[in-house]
Formats: C-alpha cells, structure tokens, sequence
C-alpha cells in the first residue's frame, strides 16, 4: 500500500478483504468512540495482552484522519482509523457482501475455494506476540537473589584482589564459586521458563474454539482457526465469536456483549442492515472476540487473525507486567523480613569492628576478611534455595493440573482454591451429565412413557386406543420439532437416533431426539416455513417459533382435526416451549388424549399441576409445549419487521393450547456423591444453585448428598427471620438445611441473609443471573466463594466469585468469564482443591528446612568470631556451598511432596489469618532445629580442637592472640579441619531434617518416603546423594584443600551426625504424635 503509516505498522489490507473494488482510500464522514480497555481470549493473545495506551479511551474520529500529529502516537491512531474507514463490509448490502466472496448463505464455501483462502490468509489465529529476548534473558540473570550473588562475587574479588595482602586463593575460589551459582541460577530460571513455556503451550490447545460453518451445503463444526474469508458461520447464545462478522441473519433478541473491547455494560442489538457509517460502531458487524449473550443469527466471516479489529489491536500491543500473585506476595513479605534480619546484622558487625574491633584489636579482622565476613552474614541469611524451590513447585502443580485436565488461565486460582470454603455449584451440565432424555410425556389426563407410546403406536389393535395415543402424541411430537432450535449433524443420520450428533443445548437435543421416534423432524419442517423465533433465556424461561404453512402434508399431525380444516395459507402458527408455572396461566384450552381441544378449566390445571410437581419430586425436568393459531388478519404487520415481532410477543401472553408436558431426566454425574462427601470433609459447604422448580432441585440436591435430611426437615423461608431480636437462631441440627426460591430471596433483608449464610445445606431454585450474583456477594462477606457453572446465565455469578469453575463443555462465556475450567470430569475439583493446599503445604516445609542449616546454623560461627573473638568455625566457603548446592537440592524436592492423608481433613486456610511464615514456623525452625544444629555442630568442631590440644578456654575472647605452645600452622591445620567437621555435621543433620518435615502431621511410618505410591518421594534419595557428593567433592580432593581450606573429616564425625539427626527425626515424631492426639492441646497450638 502507497500509505507510509500503513506499512510502517506492517498491516496489509487487500481489496477483498477490505470488501471493495480497487479504488483509493475514501473518507466517511462519522463520528462514534470505541473505549477499549481490555482483551482477553483463550488463545495465545489471552491472557497477558493488553491494549496500548492509545486504544484504551480512542475516540474514532473519521474526519480526522487527514491530520497531521506531531507524536507517534497519534500517528499510530491515525494509522489505525484509516485502515478501518477503508472498510465496507458494513455498508453495502448482505447480497453484495456474499458475492464479493464469492460465498452462498445455503452452499458456504467449497473444499478448493476453502484451501485457496487458507494459503491466501493463513490460519484464523493472531500472531505471537514479540519475544523481547534481552529483556526476557536480563530477567533471567537479576531475578530473585541473582544481583546479591553478583554483588557478593565481586566484592569477594575485591577482597582478593587488591585489597589482599596478600591475596588470598580462598577468596579467589569463593568468588569464583559465587559466579557459578549466579550462571547455574540463570540457567535454572531459563529451564524453568522453557518448562513453563511448554506446559503454557499444551494447555492453550486444551479447549478448541469450534464454531458451526456451512461447507460445501452441509452444516459442521469446525475449529475456529480454521475459517477463512467467506464461511457462513451459525452463532448462538453463548458463542464467541470467531472472526468478523457481517451478519446475515439475526434474531429479534439476538445481543452481543462488546465490553471487551468497547467497554460498554449494556449488550448491543445486532441488526442485518448497518446502522452507523462508522465500522466499529455499526451493529451489523460482529466483532472478534465479543459475545453473543442472547438470540442468534447467522454471519459470514469477513475477516480472520489479524486482519480482525481484534488482531490489529493485539499486533500494536505489549505484553504488561505480570501481577504478583497473593503465593508470591506472601514470599516477598518472607523475603524482606529476612533481608532486613540480614541489613541488621551487617550493620551490627560493621559497627562492632568500626568502634571496637579496629581499635582494640586491629590485627583481629581487615578489611579483606570484613568484606568476606559482611558476604558470609548474607549468604547465611538468603535462603538462596526459596526462588528455586517456588518455581519448581508451581511448574509441578501446573503439570499435575493439566494431567487431571484442570485447566487454571492463573496460579492465584490455585492458591485461592486452598482456601475456598463455599462452593455454589450449578446444576445442569455441573452437577448432572447434561445428556438428557425424555422419559414421559403428559397429553390432558394421559401420561405414557416413551417406549410405552412406541409400543402403543406399534402393537395396538384397538382402533379407539391407538386413535387416541396416535393423534395426541403427534401434536406433541410436532411441536417438539417444531419449536427447537437443535439440528441433527447430516453426517450422521444414518445412524440409530440415540447416536447421532446434535448440534444445540441438551434440553433441545432430549427434545428433538423424542420428536424423530415419531416420525421425521426434517419432513416436518419442510411442510412449515419459519418467520420468527425469539431464543430461550433465563429470564423468560421459555422460546418461541412462529411459522407459516409451505405444505399441507403435516398439518393435520400439528393440529386438531377442527382446527387443520379452518387453517389457511396466510395464517401463523405460533409455537412456543418452556417453563410451565411461567407458560401455564398463558393457556386458555388444552388437547386432550384423542387430540382434541377442550377449555382449560381450574379441574385441569390443579391436574397438570399434580403431574408437574410429581415430576419434580422425581428429580425431572419438566417442560410445556404450546401453541397458537393466529389468523391473517389479527396481525398487522410483515414478518421480519419489529412490529411483527411485537405483535408475536403480545400474542404470546394468552389464548395458548397447552399441548402436552414432557419429563426430561438428566443423569446425576457418577462421581458427584463421593465429590461432595469429600467437598464436604474438607470443611467446604456445597451449595446448589439452579433456575430448576424447587422441587426438581431439592430431589437432585438429596441424591447427590448436598442435602442430607429428608424433605420433611428442610426448612423454607419462613425460618428466616425478618426482626433481628428473632433472627439469632441456633441451628440446632449438624447440617441443617434449607430450600429457597428466586422469587423469595428478592425479600430478604439484611438479618435473613445473615441466617440464611450460616447455613450448612442451602438449595436456591429458580433463580435468574442477578439473583446468582447476589448470592455469590453475599456469601463473600464471611467466605472465600467459587462458584461452578456451564451456561450463559452463570456468567455474571463465575466472574464474581473468588474462583470462577466452567466445564470444558460449557458456553463460550462461561469459559471465558472462569479463571478455571474443569475439561473432563467434575471431580476434578476435588485435584484442585487438594492441590490448591499443597502448594501452600509444600512451600512452608521448604521454608522450615532451609532456615536451620541454611540460615541460623551459618549466622552464628560469623557473629561468635566478631563478638567473642572466637575462629570462624565455618568457612565462608562451605556457608555458600550449603547454600546454594547440598540444601538446595533437597529444598526443590520438597515440592514434589504429595499429599498428606489430612489435607482434604482440615478446616480451609484463613487467607487473613494464616500466613505462610509464621511465629510457630520461626519457632521451630530457629528456636527448635536451627538450635539442635548449631549447639551439635559448635560442640563437634571445638571437642574436635580440644582433642587435638586447643581447648576452648583459650579460644574464648582471644581475638587471634593464642598462647606461645599452640603452633600457628598447626593450629590452621586443625581449625580447617573443625571446618569441615562443621559443615559435615549440617549437611549429614540436614538428611534427618528433610524426613522430618516432610510431613506436618503425620509419622514417617504413615508417609513413608518409599514403597507407597500414595506417598513417596524418590527424588529426596538422590538430593541426599548429591549432598553427599557435594561434601566429598570439597573436603577430599587434595588440589582443593589448600585452596579452599577445608580437610578430609575424621570418619568417626561421619556417623556421630547421625545420631544427632535420628535426634531430630525422633523429637519430631514425638511432636506429630502429641498434636495428633490432642489436636487442641498446646503442642497443637505451637506446631507450624
């Protein structure tokens, strides 16, 4: 293109695309604003893309495209504004729009125009975002405790060199070694990225965007990254849509919800013909990424990947800053707490040598050794192996996530789900298959099962009985096809009517599958051409098809005898399908069994009443199917137009002929009974939420174990008190439960709601979106909610709520409002949950080991030998390697600890109360281990010199001046080897550790570390063998000893650690026992 804003932004239009001839750019005159302000999609753009400064409050002013700005930022709009007022697509007609794509409304596209678009357009999909290598590989090197490595490194090097004199080859090495801490860290944070890269990668591809398409006449699903310019694509509540649209087609309530890019509340009517000049403000196109939240309509695809409005954002966008999740804050909090221990103790031992040492023993400490010393003191103090350890652990809970098909878009999910104490669980599609099926059917007093009508309409012989079923059960089956939005996939309609494929909701699909046992549904609708249909939605509860007639071949199956003879050409008949206590007072007559129409008197109404709420008490869906016939002249206006539209709606409040109702089951999941119990064990309450009749949900509620007491004990409203001198009600049963409708939750005050939350059992029937909502907010004033849910009306209630769970087989919406999806079965929920705690588990028992030896045990030999003038009884050099080698290791093993038996046995994790460093944590890692681990090693390393004829008296407060009959080689010998007794004595006392805090609770025997698969860990064996390596490595090769100062160890302090580690591992065994005992008692109270 000849416009150098345009390809200085690299976006290429072509004529096609932009849905016009070749022509230059032509202004149009319009004026709208389009506030975006956030993008979010499940495909790789989603969910780090944000949108630039520039998009987020642009106002697309047309006419100011031929202006010239001074920044580059307006320069990019104008840029912007120009490729979209060259667009047409929304102004020329839906005719001239088809032929420019050479595509047809019945035919779509053929396979040779298909693989032709896809080599001209690519894949519906955007581009990856930019790498920013540097910025990314920078990140690798100074994340976490990388620049206190670095800073430490080159101060040991100064230390050496020039400030040595002379220049010591022990701070030489440890330099070096701090240098190759710093790469292996690097290297380990660029693993962990790949890692995490790979697993992101896997996941993305977990839930395919599938959209229905018209290819080569027959209707498919196709993955949305496989259309191309052209495709004819169905759109139905719930969708997102793929690519733009410029619709063809919509229904009278047909609204997307363009809050994702536009940041408009209220969902936007779609019309076939434009309404605004202006492409991003006309509502006969449809938009990449927005939602279809209620009706449908039919689209053809006029722009894919980039080329979309959302893909010309996204390719002008940066990655933002990721926000720290509440795991990582928590850390952080630990992490400068310890940084500031460690601040404080370098300014303590810099004082002491400023205003002591250097005056009263200048020889004691240099400069030099200060430099090291102030090194060791935060080497000592970092756990170094904290960031390592979180990493790995998060990469191993998103893998085991995504084995049991857990899909998280964020690791707060999983941390927030340690600690959810509510769960709100839809019913439909949650807790129940979602494969449902009709089982009866009621025509005026008669009710007969399916099977039972086949049979009848087969074997009978009496020609009164089988005139009877015949008539009555085709009027009910007509309209069962009639009014259903559901299709069978053609691909598979040779095959027996229980396995083809459906294309539509379970309710239409149980619905449609009844209605072709009787006959034909595809004959059936030939013979009745379509004028209207207004799409079911949770607010009306019901849906509406009008038709006129095209062939008179099923007129007298959809009609009474009496009414088929007076049915004309120009006349409507109106079906509708839906709720009955809503559709139920609309009826004015009714077909009884022989198929004729008599008055609806108040006699059959209870009579249909009784036979709703029986159904309901059976845990089945209950479902009224109606019409009307609406002569020529009682309607005014045209179909197609609002008015007709209006006159349908009105009509539909009255006169209508009560069919028949049919009962439809939809199985309880196998796994929900156990999933509860669980649920329940866990300390967590399940609720159900439902917009099902009260009595359809309390019976599903008790198969499923949400409510454990008979119907009779459920209380209702009435024992919600409106005065709070009432209100206070002790509930005096263990689980006592309540049922609770829509409707009456609309009169709840403030003392209801309070009692209402401290139920234990809760069933909510027939509720709307709002009133989800509201439940959700109630309850997060004393809770942590995550609410489940599959459909369009759970939407508003999963974005709410603390986590938001849909299914993979859930609507578009739902899936996109979740910030986790459940892609097979419901009983993940419990694997998250689980995992969700241990995440939290794991990290505080990586905190506790690292602190004894890592941290306490370090601190002392520095503060000792500037304090009391005593030698550094541990090398500066062996303080790193502990760090950063022998307890690093085993610090990232920890996170591979499984499950303790009592995780899914606790109260959940108080989010303001429990932290993860706590007083009891320091406690016992200070006051506990790190003291058994100090006074152990300081007593081995000084009965070592006492042996060997150094005793400690004349150590203590000598700063360096030793008596004339202690050789000062000798004595250097004999303090490097109380060095390495030191460091041995940790590392060896570290193995017992690791087995003792590798459980909180339980006994070792309980959770063995082997040979149980439920609670192994094989991955510590080898930690403890590289430990061990690492110790031999240092102390044994005799080109390192005079280097480093370290000295093989008398194997006689190889095995006396043991028995101060079996100590440990007895001590805390004793522990475990006593809290296990008595949970309550103060050694439960003080246990971390």
């Amino acid at each position: 293109m000849d416009d150098p804003g345009l390809n200085k932004h690299g976006i290429k239009w072509d004529d096609e695309e932009a849905g016009r001839p070749q022509r230059g750019l032509r202004r149009t005159h319009s004026s709208g604003s389009m506030s975006i302000r956030s993008a979010r999609s499940r495909r790789e753009v989603d969910p780090s893309i944000a949108l630039p400064i520039q998009y987020r409050t642009v106002s697309y002013q047309i006419e100011d495209t031929i202006q010239k700005d001074v920044t580059a930022q307006s320069r990019a709009k104008d840029a912007a504004t120009k490729e979209l007022s060259s667009l047409e697509w929304h102004i020329i007609s839906t005719d001239e729009a088809l032929r420019r794509l050479s595509a047809s409304m019945t035919e779509g596209l053929s396979n040779e125009q298909v693989a032709r678009r896809q080599k001209e357009y690519g894949r519906n999909a955007p581009s990856p975002p930019k790498s920013h290598t540097l910025q990314k590989y920078f990140g690798y090197f100074f994340k976490g405790f990388g620049p206190v490595l670095l800073v430490g490194a080159i101060l040991v090097f100064v230390a050496w060199k020039p400030l040595g004199e002379p220049p010591a080859l022990a701070n030489l090495a440890l330099g070096i070694v701090l240098v190759a801490v710093f790469l292996i860290q690097a290297a380990f944070n660029m693993f962990q990225d790949w890692s995490s890269s790979r697993v992101m990668s896997s996941i993305k591809n977990m839930l395919p965007e599938d959209s229905m398409v018209i290819r080569n006449g027959v209707q498919t699903s196709l993955e949305a990254q496989e259309l191309v310019p052209g495709d004819v694509v169905f759109v139905k509540a719930g969708n997102k849509l793929p690519a733009d649209l410029r619709f063809l087609q919509v229904s009278s309530d047909a609204k997307f919800d363009r809050s994702i890019l536009t940041g408009e509340s209220l969902p936007l009517a779609a019309t076939v013909d434009s309404t605004d000049e202006n492409y991003l403000e006309t509502r006969c196109i449809g938009l990449q990424g927005t939602h279809c939240v209620s009706g449908s309509c039919i689209g053809l695809v006029v722009a894919t990947g980039d080329r979309t409005v959302f893909g010309r954002i996204a390719a002008l966008t940066n990655e933002p800053k990721a926000k720290m999740t509440t795991l990582e804050k928590e850390v952080l909090y630990f992490v400068v707490i310890i940084c500031s221990i460690m601040l404080a103790m370098i300014t303590v031992v810099l004082v002491v040598w400023g205003a002591w040492l250097k005056k009263a023993h200048p020889g004691w400490i240099n400069v030099p050794t200060l430099i090291v010393d102030c090194v060791s003191v935060a080497i000592a103090f970092i756990p170094e192996g904290l960031p390592i350890a979180l990493t790995a652990g998060l990469t191993i809970t998103a893998n085991l996530m995504r084995k049991h098909k857990v899909l998280c878009k964020s690791l707060k999910t999983v941390e927030t789900l340690g600690s959810v104490s509510v769960i709100c669980s839809d019913k439909t599609g949650t807790l129940t298959e979602n494969r449902m099926t009709v089982t009866e059917c009621t025509i005026g007093t008669h009710t007969i099962t399916v099977d039972g009508a086949e049979d009848e309409l087969e074997l009978s012989t009496a020609p009164a009985i089988a005139g009877m079923v015949t008539t009555g059960v085709d009027q009910v089956r007509a309209i069962s096809g009639l009014c259903n939005a559901a299709e069978f996939d053609a691909a598979t309609m040779e095959l027996p009517i229980e396995r083809r494929r459906v294309f539509g909701d379970a309710t239409d699909q149980a619905v449609l599958r009844f209605s072709e046992r009787f006959g034909s549904v595809h004959h059936l609708r030939q013979c009745w051409q379509k004028t209207y249909e207004l799409a079911f939605n949770s607010k009306n509860k019901y849906m509406i098809r009008t038709f006129s007639m095209f062939r008179k071949d099923c007129l007298k199956a959809t009609l009474s005898e009496n009414e088929a003879n007076v049915f004309h050409t120009g006349d409507t008949l109106l079906t509708i399908k839906g709720a009955p206590d809503v559709l139920i007072s609309r009826c004015s007559s009714f077909v009884n069994n022989a198929g004729d129409v008599h008055p609806f008197d108040d006699e059959m109404r209870a009579s249909f009443e009784n036979v709703k709420n029986t159904y309901s008490s059976q845990g089945k869906r209950c479902i009224l199917l109606a019409r009307k016939v609406i002569r020529q002249d009682e309607l005014q206006h045209q179909s197609g137009t609002g008015q007709f539209e209006d006159e349908i709606t009105e009509q539909a409040k009255s006169g209508l002929t009560l069919v028949g109702l049919v009962a439809i089951v939809d199985p309880l999941r196998p796994e929900i009974r156990e999933v509860v119990s669980t649920l329940r064990g866990a300390g967590i309450r399940v609720f159900m939420v439902t917009g099902d009749f009260a009595l359809t949900a309390l019976a599903i509620a008790q198969d499923a174990g949400i409510v454990s007491c008979s119907s009779s004990s459920v209380h209702d409203i009435s024992a919600l008190h409106r005065d709070p001198a009432d209100g206070d009600i002790k509930l005096t049963e263990s689980r006592s439960s309540i049922l609770i409708s829509g409707p009456e939750l609309l009169g709840l005050n403030e003392c209801q709601w309070k009692t209402l939350t401290q139920y234990e059992e809760i069933v909510f029937a027939r509720t709307t979106p709002e009133q989800k909502l509201r439940i959700v907010k109630e309850f997060q004033a004393e809770s942590v909610v995550a609410m489940t849910g599959d459909g369009v009306n759970d939407a508003p209630s999963l974005k709410a709520a603390d986590v938001g769970i849909a299914l993979g087989s859930g609507s578009d919406i739902a899936i996109e409002a979740a910030d986790m999806v459940l892609l097979e079965s419901f009983s993940s929920v419990v694997e998250a949950v689980q995992y969700g705690r241990v995440v939290f588990d794991n990290l505080k028992k990586v905190i506790c080991y690292l602190l004894p030896a890592g941290s306490f045990a370090e601190f002392w030999p520095v503060m000792t030998n500037v304090i009391f003038g005593l030698p550094q009884v541990l090398s500066s050099f062996l303080m790193i390697i502990i760090c950063c080698f022998t307890d690093c290791a085993a610090a990232t093993v920890l996170s591979y600890e499984k499950p303790e038996a009592d995780v899914l046995l606790r109260r959940p994790r108080n989010v303001k109360k429990d932290r993860l460093v706590d007083w009891q944590l320091v406690g016992h890692s200070y006051g506990v281990l790190g003291m058994i681990e100090t006074l152990a090693s300081f007593a081995m390393a000084y009965w070592y010199l006492e042996k060997n004829g150094i005793p400690f008296r004349v150590l203590w407060f000598s700063f360096g001046n030793l008596p004339d009959w202690i050789d000062p080689v000798y004595y250097a010998e004999k303090l490097n080897e109380a060095s390495s007794i030191y460091f041995v004595n940790l590392v060896v006392m570290q193995w017992f550790n690791l087995l003792a805090v590798r459980t909180r609770r339980w006994s070792i025997f309980q959770h063995p570390p082997a040979l149980n698969k439920e609670t192994q860990n094989l991955y510590l064996f080898p930690a403890i063998v590289f430990a061990l390596s690492m110790a031999i490595l240092w102390l044994y090769i005799p080109q390192l000893q005079s280097v480093l100062g370290t000295s093989p160890v008398p194997v006689e302090h190889w095995f006396l650690p043991f028995a101060f580690g079996l100590f440990i591992l007895l001590f805390d065994e004793v522990r475990k026992f006593l809290v296990r005992k008595n949970p309550n008692g103060l050694i439960a109270r003080l246990a971390w």
